[in-house]
């Protein structure tokens, strides 16, 4: 584990403690789950992001191939 310095707004830090007294959690705990859970989160927004752009690029492609496939004369 890695000990780090963390300056938290009060506000947020007098949220967090009022939940943590409900929760019977430690601290400590309860901050690595949720930058665990936001991590996870940062993760697939960025996944998105990134595949909304790969389509963006092969869109217009993939609509000139369904145009074609339309055009094809499927007689038996």
């Amino acid at each position: 584990m890695k000990n780090i310095s963390l300056k938290l707004d009060d506000s947020v830090f007098g949220e967090t403690e009022k939940i943590l007294s409900k929760l019977k959690k430690p601290r400590n705990r309860y901050i690595n789950e949720a930058l665990e859970y936001y991590n996870r989160l940062q993760k697939r927004l960025i996944l998105e992001k990134k595949l909304r752009k790969e389509s963006d690029l092969v869109k217009s492609d993939s609509i000139d191939i369904l145009k074609q496939f339309e055009k094809i004369d499927y007689a038996d």
